[in-house]
């Protein structure tokens, strides 16, 4: 029965994935966990970066994965008047303690830099959200995360009853 709960568990985190328009790769770990390697191509990213950034202000937002960070512009229409903005900035991803970072620099609008509490927040946002569209397990742990120009690749340990010694 316990192994028939994980292979339903894997079946439909696989299900979900490949409808998210990810690549997933499942494999037994010697100790019996799971390593699941997920790739999120570039449009997913972009949508869970716009998503995440959760502005209605900010349009036609572009996400350009270059090899160890994603380069991200979009236009910021202002609150009062017509005028529009250009905003852009790095983001950069790694993996700390399991979970995932997010770290954003050379943020600017209009080239001038943008203040560091909207930088802070945008980055917690952001690692909340890029987590969850990779995470579909709550006994997961992020190991790595790899950005290359055509996907995020994060790679996780999923716990299973017989890595735990059960």
């Amino acid at each position: 029965m316990n192994g028939r709960r994980w292979a339903s568990t894997v079946g439909l985190l696989i299900v979900a994935l490949f409808l998210s328009g990810c690549t997933i790769g499942v494999d037994r770990n010697p100790d019996g966990s799971l390593k699941v390697d997920v790739n999120l191509p570039e449009a997913t990213i972009q949508d869970e970066i716009s998503a995440g950034l959760n502005d209605p202000l900010i349009q036609d937002l572009q996400a350009d994965l270059r090899d160890g960070y994603i380069l991200v512009s979009a236009d910021r229409k202002r609150v009062l008047g017509d005028q529009v903005d250009r905003m852009t900035f790095r983001l950069d991803l790694g993996a700390q303690d399991g979970q995932l970072t997010a770290a954003i620099s050379q943020a600017e609008i209009n080239g001038e830099a943008v203040d560091q509490a909207f930088v802070s927040v945008w980055n917690q946002r952001l690692a909340n959200r890029l987590e969850k569209a990779g995470r579909r397990n709550p006994d997961a742990t992020l190991e790595s995360v790899t950005i290359t120009a055509d996907a995020v690749h994060f790679v996780w340990r999923i716990e299973t009853a017989r890595s735990r010694g059960g």
